[in-house]
C-alpha cells in the first residue's frame, strides 16, 4: 500500500465518524480562506493524532463517513481555453481569476459542476450544480450557470471555448470541528488528456489542505510548529506544470517538483 494511503486511513478510522449533514452544518464554507500543506506522512500522522485525540481543547476533530466510507475516490475534470487563461491567471495571481471542473464522485457516481472564484480579499468562493449521471458537463445549462456566475461575479463574460485540460484521481478523506475542516488526500494522479501523460505524486506526501472562514485554524499553526510552510499547491496548476514544462520554461516551482519528483 502508498505509505500516503496507509497514513490517510488509520487516521481516518481513528476519528469519530460523522454524517454529511453534519460536516456542512458544522463548516460547509463554501466562502473561505484556503490554505494547502505537502505533508510527509510521519509529520501527518503526527498532525492528525493532535487533531482527532480526546484530549483536545473543544473536543476532537471527527472524519466524514458515508455508507460505513471514511476515504472516499475522487475523479475531476478541470476546463480551461486553449490559451490556458485560467492556468496563467492564477500563476500570475490576477484579482479576477476562476477554475472550471467537473468532480465526480466515483463511490457514489454524484457528479458536480463547480466554478471556483477568488474574492477581493483572496478568499476563495464555490458555486457549484449538480450534474445528471447523463448530461454533458459543458451542456447548456452547466454553460448558463458559468456565464451566470462570472457576470454576476467579475462582469465578464464567459470564457469559450473551453477544453479539457487535466483530469485528476485522488483518495480523501475529510475532518471537521466547528467551523473548521481539513481535506487530506493522497496517491494524487494527474492525467493530460492532450498527450496522455500520466504523473503520479510522490507516495509519502500528503496534499493537506485548511478550510476556515478567516483566521488561521489550529492545524495551520500545528502544521508551522513542524516546519511546514503553506504552499499555495493546487492539483490543476501543480499538475499541469508537471505534466507541461514548457509553460513554466521548463522551471517547476520547488513544491511541484516535490510532489511530481518524476516530473524532472
Amino acid at each position: 500500500m502508498i505509505p500516503a494511503v496507509r497514513a490517510l486511513a488509520r487516521a481516518a478510522m481513528a476519528a469519530r465518524p460523522v454524517p454529511l449533514a453534519e460536516v456542512q452544518a458544522r463548516a460547509e464554507l463554501r466562502t473561505r480562506f484556503d490554505r494547502s500543506y505537502l505533508v510527509p506522512v510521519d509529520v501527518f500522522a503526527a498532525l492528525a493524532a493532535g487533531l482527532t485525540g480526546h484530549h483536545r481543547p473543544g473536543g476532537p476533530f471527527a472524519a466524514l463517513c458515508v455508507n460505513g466510507r471514511r476515504w472516499f475516490r475522487y475523479h475531476s475534470v478541470h476546463y480551461d481555453t486553449p490559451d490556458l487563461r485560467s492556468f496563467h491567471d492564477a500563476r500570475q495571481g490576477n484579482r479576477r481569476r476562476y477554475r472550471i471542473r467537473e468532480r465526480r464522485y466515483t463511490d457514489t457516481g454524484e457528479r458536480q459542476f463547480e466554478i471556483k472564484l477568488t474574492g477581493r480579499q483572496g478568499e476563495t468562493v464555490t458555486h457549484r450544480r449538480p450534474l445528471l449521471p447523463d448530461a454533458a458537463p459543458l451542456g447548456a445549462s452547466p454553460r448558463g450557470f458559468l456565464a451566470s456566475v462570472l457576470d454576476r461575479s467579475y462582469g465578464i463574460a464567459a470564457p469559450t471555448p473551453l477544453l479539457r485540460t487535466i483530469e485528476t484521481e485522488y483518495l480523501r478523506a475529510t475532518f471537521v470541528a466547528d467551523g473548521q475542516r481539513i481535506t487530506c488526500d493522497a496517491a494524487l494522479l494527474c492525467r493530460d488528456p492532450a498527450t496522455g501523460r500520466t504523473l503520479r505524486a510522490d507516495g509519502g506526501l500528503l496534499l493537506v489542505g485548511t478550510r476556515t472562514a478567516g483566521r488561521l485554524t489550529e492545524a495551520d499553526r500545528l502544521l508551522a510548529g513542524f516546519g511546514i510552510p503553506a504552499t499555495g499547491f493546487t492539483k490543476y496548476c501543480g499538475g499541469l506544470a508537471a505534466l507541461r514544462p514548457d509553460l513554466v520554461g521548463g522551471h517547476c516551482p520547488r513544491t511541484v517538483r516535490a510532489a511530481f519528483p518524476a516530473a524532472g
